[in-house]
């Protein structure tokens, strides 16, 4: 592991997503995990791992969950990976 790697969890609200039109939310609720993690982790490269999608993706493109729990790491390079986090 590197060093200067910050880590967090984060609970992040997909609610917006319900805003779209519904064969859209989970395409929007991706969007919206990404725009938060760039927001909060100060960075404009973020990658996600595949369980997020399942996750999101796992009922569907019409009911996206309402919330997600994300381990993200931001790395020396200013890269951001993001995975879920494991409930506790």
């Amino acid at each position: 592991m590197a060093e200067n790697m910050q880590e967090h969890i984060y609970i992040i609200p997909l609610r917006d997503a319900r805003r779209m039109p519904r064969w859209k939310r989970s395409n929007g609720a991706i969007k919206d995990i990404r725009k938060f993690l760039a927001k909060h982790m100060k960075s404009e490269d973020v990658k996600l791992d595949k369980g997020i999608n399942e996750m999101v993706w796992s009922r569907g493109a019409e009911k996206p969950p309402s919330k997600i729990r994300v381990r993200a790491m931001k790395m020396e390079d200013g890269q951001v990976q993001a995975e879920l986090a494991p409930e506790s």
